[in-house]
């Protein structure tokens, strides 16, 4: 299992982690489910269920090892009846992660998420009612480790981002919503990519929901493609993009967890997702989406990320740009073969890129 780090705070995050919505299955089949992956590495679970009952079996898998898992708890998924409830009633949601914390016999979640803020009435309200202030209460007395949000808008993320106080939040990543396929397609494509490169650059990492857009790029006949994608060329892809740190894709049983640990081992060639070339609208013509199929590059350059460190450091991220100063071989030594120009499945010009890099950075 590969890890990547938390910036605000060090944490060492899996790839990949699980989502909780799709559990099923009786109490003694998900502890197995959920002990299944801790042991395969998986240490990072998202705690916003369709239902209250597979809680129970959260907390038994959980139980003796809560220094070895990490949590996001939602503040506004309640289970009142039973079911999934969303909410912005804060004596409802207090009561919610009060039972959370007495569950799982813990004093504190890792990660506190104000859940599900698409709409910027709901935004306000999250201001105006208190919730927001009883968040940062909370991270002020240590019962939220780090300050959070989920959201599939970019213009509510931009919002919270603003607050300076995020470290972690949570938004729908995979091909169709970046490329404008699908319900939650939130903001255009551009706008999408620009907000995953501003958070690396604020330090604020990204779990990702959906990767596989509820299932519907796993299958011909539902992809807006019209063409199916592997659950490993979902998740690497969502894993390429700036910013985040894990997928959460969700799981019915072992059979699927079995299924999403298959990226683990998987080769390059699994891995590859460059067929999304084909999908994408006009106005990605020309963009690197740092997917490498244009490797390997006959002078030795990770042209991928070079990409990536210069589209961030244009940002003003600091560190993407002392990354690149590390880098053995940078932009100016590319040779100008084409090599890289003849297999973009994006058309990107790069040889004409890495000239303007290489001037960015004198190098």
């Amino acid at each position: 299992m590969e890890y990547r780090t938390l910036p605000h705070g060090g944490e060492k995050i899996s790839v990949l982690g699980l989502g909780m919505g799709s559990i099923a299955g009786t109490q003694d089949e998900i502890t197995k489910t959920i002990d299944a992956a801790i042991k395969a590495g998986i240490n990072f679970f998202d705690l916003a269920a369709s239902e209250k009952a597979p809680y129970a079996a959260y907390a038994r898998a959980f139980e003796g090892r809560r220094e070895q898992v990490m949590t996001q708890m939602h503040f506004g998924a309640v289970y009142d009846d039973g079911k999934y409830g969303w909410t912005q009633d804060l004596d409802a949601i207090r009561r919610t992660f009060q039972w959370e914390l007495e569950l799982f016999g813990t004093d504190y979640t890792d990660i506190g998420m104000l859940h599900c803020i698409d709409e910027e009435t709901d935004l306000q309200v999250s201001f105006d009612s208190g919730l927001w202030d009883y968040m940062k209460h909370l991270k002020a007395e240590g019962k939220i480790r780090h300050l959070g949000f989920s959201t599939h808008n970019p213009v509510i993320a931009r919002r919270l981002l603003d607050t300076g106080l995020i470290d972690l939040f949570m938004f729908s990543i995979n091909p169709a919503y970046d490329f404008q396929k699908g319900d939650y397609a939130i903001g255009e494509a551009g706008e999408r990519a620009a907000l995953y490169r501003e958070s690396e650059a604020l330090g604020v990492g990204i779990s990702v929901m959906k990767p596989f857009a509820g299932g519907q790029l796993l299958d011909s006949r539902l992809s807006p493609f019209g063409q199916a994608l592997t659950r490993t060329q979902c998740m690497q892809y969502a894993l390429d993009r700036p910013a985040v740190l894990t997928v959460l894709p969700g799981i019915r049983n072992q059979s699927d967890l079995r299924d999403i640990l298959t990226y683990v081992d998987a080769d390059a060639a699994s891995k590859d997702y460059s067929v999304i070339g084909g999908f994408a609208q006009k106005d990605m013509d020309g963009v690197c989406v740092y997917c490498n199929h244009c490797q390997p590059c006959s002078a030795g350059l990770d042209v991928g990320m070079i990409n990536k460190y210069y589209d961030l450091a244009k940002t003003g991220d600091a560190m993407a740009a002392s990354h690149y100063e590390k880098l053995e071989r940078t932009a100016a030594d590319c040779i100008r073969c084409g090599h890289c120009e003849s297999r973009c499945p994006f058309h990107v010009k790069q040889e004409a890129r890495m000239e303007e890099i290489a001037a960015y950075f004198g190098r």
